[in-house]
């Protein structure tokens, strides 16, 4: 028997936080039939952001990337508190990755893989999706990243 999301965070050193609290007036997420929308999750890791500002200037790639791992978790414990488990995930169906970044900063693909490849070695082929990585000018609380998900269930 093949390994849940769960067993495969933890053998990543990883596992689903406690949902975000939502920081206006929305739900972390939303069943609507086979699928479960998540808001956009910030890199919240005990209640605080990890960072703030601009990727290219006050935070790193490699900063930003981790970030953007931290999002795809909280989008992660907004799927199980809406399903019950991460195993009734059928599909990772599409990732909206946000970056906050300076004007010359380019990578906004490189950010998403943290998402992307966090995603894929949790849930293996149902991992794989399509995807949107955006450069804003500025996010919520001035994080340097925000993620949503579409999952099918």
């Amino acid at each position: 028997m093949s390994p849940t999301p769960e067993e495969r965070l933890a053998e990543l050193g990883l596992s689903v936080p406690e949902v975000a609290r939502p920081v206006a007036a929305y739900v972390p997420a939303v069943r609507s039939g086979h699928h479960v929308f998540t808001s956009g999750q910030l890199p919240m890791r005990e209640g605080q952001l990890m960072l703030t500002g601009k990727v290219g200037g006050e935070v790193s790639l490699e900063e930003a990337v981790e970030c953007a791992r931290q999002c795809a978790l909280n989008a992660l414990a907004a799927v199980r508190a809406e399903v019950g488990e991460l195993s009734a995930v059928k599909r990772i169906v599409k990732v909206v990755a946000f970056v906050a970044s300076t004007p010359d900063f380019t990578a906004q693909p490189l950010v998403a893989n943290g998402v992307s490849e966090l995603l894929g070695e949790v849930f293996g082929e149902a991992g794989r999706h399509a995807r949107s990585a955006v450069g804003v000018s500025v996010l919520p609380l001035d994080a340097p990243v925000e993620v949503e998900l579409v999952v099918e269930i």
